[in-house]
């Protein structure tokens, strides 16, 4: 056997296990594992749960008519593209820069009917104006109270959850209730973040 033949020979024993290994560690690659942390948040390629508002866009500054300085009415919100089995959605609006211990929860909303995709502007206030329920705020009031920032540019999320089941809870429940409610009946879970500065 001349040298030649010899290592097309050899070259060829060695690439051919590779044309088997190379899909294998792309498989790994892709495996859901890698992105166990990012639980539930828009899964389904091209078509996840996905939240907006007319009235402020997404990481913009969200207008004072909105908040402490102004009207303090709810903005407008629209969702769409819940995953299939949700029976009701669920809805935080949280300002994680505020200065107390966890932030400052400024609206709890749940058991809104799978049928509901969004919430029109200046929601009332009582416990069930929205064909779901609202919770309190950390005011200690039912219903929206808009962003009021001690000091500083603040970030305020509105985080909006599908779930599978209807939840067993009273109104008037808190952020950590519902938290600790949906654990379990998470479908899918996504977010819209407005910012907000006192003005003069």
């Amino acid at each position: 056997m001349n040298s030649i033949s010899f290592r097309a020979k050899l070259s060829r024993r060695l690439v051919y296990p590779l044309l088997f290994l190379v899909p294998v560690l792309l498989f790994a690659q892709s495996t859901p594992g890698r992105e166990a942390n990012s639980q539930h948040r828009s899964k389904r390629k091209g078509h996840g749960l996905q939240l907006a508002s007319s009235s402020f866009p997404a990481e913009g500054n969200i207008p004072t008519q909105f908040t402490c300085q102004g009207e303090d009415i709810s903005p407008a919100l629209t969702w769409k593209n819940a995953p299939p089995g949700t029976k009701t959605f669920a809805l935080i609006v949280h300002d994680p820069d505020a200065p107390r211990a966890g932030g400052f929860t400024h609206w709890v909303v749940y058991n809104l009917p799978a049928t509901v995709s969004q919430i029109t502007q200046g929601a009332a206030k009582g416990e069930n104006p929205l064909g779901g329920t609202q919770g309190k705020n950390d005011f200690g009031q039912t219903g929206y109270r808009g962003p009021c920032p001690p000091s500083g540019t603040h970030r305020y999320y509105f985080y909006l959850y599908a779930l599978g089941a209807e939840l067993n809870l009273p109104p008037g429940a808190s952020k950590d209730e519902l938290e600790k409610a949906i654990k379990g009946h998470m479908l899918e879970k996504t977010e819209l973040m407005g910012r907000y500065k006192k003005g003069p």
